[in-house]
């Protein structure tokens, strides 16, 4: 039995050994690739943690060192984040994670996925992510001229503020940051003035009240020192940061089909990676912004808002009766007709054009 088991072992070793040998030779067959790629906001753990470690060291080691990439970070190259997708288009550089609701002025489908009050978890997230993909991805390459690899997001969207909010009702007369029409038609419906302030200018105007509140992530709030000059955090998820990493199709085009299909598999393993990281640091981000403990430094010692069930049937009319049909108008009918057989049907909700 001994003799058994040890044969046994040797074989599943060398039958590990031959595959990592495969695998090594694959790769070592791929052809020399070298990307340019402009990644997300570079104070975020999402793009210390992931990102950046994917493209300068991931890769090349996966690919025995025949695909290479440069990366920086949009918000350290003097951009704003809503022109990522037109430069990406002109082959400014080959690939860029892209905060999707950033580009909804110019591509309304882009918050199909992502409409405040859509989706209450983040488990319902994901699967409206998903299922609307094939849309966006149809819409990318045909129209646009861009290939959509991976989808994913930053933590949920919440509101910080420089006074308490006793619940959504206390935003009229509010200026807000936000970053899409639909966040800026949200905080219209309670009363609110939406205002598309840059990431990097919300800190200053917070600071100095030209704004009340602002709309980011949970983590990327207390990353960014937002908790400097606000005393509120609400809990409540407005949205949940759709984004996507998207590539220059001519780019894409050009690549190896075996490039290619590396970079599809891998690509696919950091969005899996991205998706796990934002289910923990939701919670994270709360934390470190109000009591602790926090991982990331000195608990910010905000205020924290607890979601009423009042606020939850709000969120949901103002998603019914102004989010959803101002956004179909903004999308057309085509737009709508997909979504409707897509996230619609998932969510039990069909948007119309008023």
């Amino acid at each position: 039995m001994k003799i058994r088991n040890a044969l046994f072992t040797s074989a599943l070793a060398a039958m590990a050994a031959l595959a990592l040998a495969s695998a090594g030779a694959r790769a070592a067959d791929l052809p020399k690739t070298q990307l340019n790629i402009v990644g997300g906001i570079g104070i975020t753990t999402q793009y210390k943690l992931l990102e950046q470690p994917f493209w300068a060291e991931k890769i090349t080691k996966a690919s025995g060192g025949a695909v290479t990439a440069t990366i920086k970070p949009w918000n350290e190259m003097g951009l704003k984040g809503p022109e990522l997708f037109r430069l990406l288009q002109r082959g400014a550089f080959d690939g860029t994670t892209g905060f999707l609701g950033h580009m909804a002025g110019d591509i309304p489908q882009n918050e199909g996925s992502d409409l405040p009050g859509l989706n209450p978890t983040y488990e319902t997230f994901r699967k409206v992510t998903e299922a609307f993909r094939p849309v966006l991805e149809q819409h990318y390459e045909k129209q646009l001229g861009l290939k959509i690899l991976g989808m994913w997001s930053y933590p949920v969207q919440v509101l910080f503020c420089r006074e308490e909010l006793k619940g959504l009702t206390d935003l009229k007369g509010k200026k807000v940051r936000t970053s899409g029409a639909s966040q800026a038609e949200f905080i219209s419906y309670f009363g609110g003035s939406g205002l598309p302030i840059a990431f990097g200018e919300v800190q200053e105007g917070l600071n100095k009240g030209v704004i009340d509140c602002a709309i980011t992530g949970t983590l990327s709030g207390y990353k960014a020192k937002w908790t400097e000059s606000t005393k509120f955090v609400y809990s409540l998820p407005v949205t949940w940061g759709s984004m996507a990493f998207v590539m220059n199709l001519k780019k894409w085009q050009s690549l190896n089909p075996d490039v290619q299909s590396f970079l599809v598999k891998e690509v696919k393993a950091l969005e899996a990676d991205v998706w796990e990281q934002n289910r923990t640091e939701h919670q994270v981000g709360l934390d470190c912004s109000t009591s602790g403990p926090c991982p990331e430094g000195a608990p910010a010692k905000l205020r924290l808002g607890l979601v009423s069930r009042g606020d939850e049937q709000l969120r949901q009319k103002a998603l019914e009766e102004a989010v959803l049909p101002n956004w179909a108008k903004r999308c057309g009918a085509a737009c709508v007709e997909s979504w409707n057989n897509s996230v619609g049907k998932l969510v039990n909700l069909k948007a119309t054009i008023r």
